[in-house]
């Protein structure tokens, strides 16, 4: 079982940055492919990026490639989205998750979940 709590969202204007931080608990996090959802009012969750368990590698959503950036610290259990020239359509609620056995693009892979972290971004 791992247990999983985001922080760091909030408002931000547009241009702006944020950082986003997953804290893990439970078992092992380092052997867990780690990733980034977010869902919008009204629109299904959708896959933002994922890091492999060793940092060896990394993948982003077309819409978010250049501008995010996903990280992790195996020391300190917990992983991090860095956002930067933030849009309106950004505007979500995050969600970090955990995969026993990979570190995919689709969110029902995963197994387990965060509650959670809301991100605005007014224009």
């Amino acid at each position: 079982q791992v247990q999983l709590v985001e922080s760091g969202g909030g408002l931000v204007q547009a241009g702006g940055s944020l950082r986003l931080s997953c804290a893990a608990s439970g078992r092992p996090f380092s052997t867990y492919g780690m990733g980034w959802f977010r869902q919008a009012p009204g629109k299904e969750r959708e896959f933002v990026a994922a890091i492999v368990w060793d940092t060896s590698n990394t993948r982003y959503a077309d819409s978010v490639k250049g501008r995010f950036t996903i990280s992790r610290d195996n020391a300190k259990n917990t992983v991090y989205l860095q956002m930067n020239s933030l849009k309106p359509e950004d505007t979500a609620v995050y969600y970090c998750a955990a995969d026993r056995n990979g570190w995919g693009s689709n969110y029902r892979t995963y197994d387990y979940w965060g509650q959670g972290t809301q991100v605005t971004v007014s224009s």
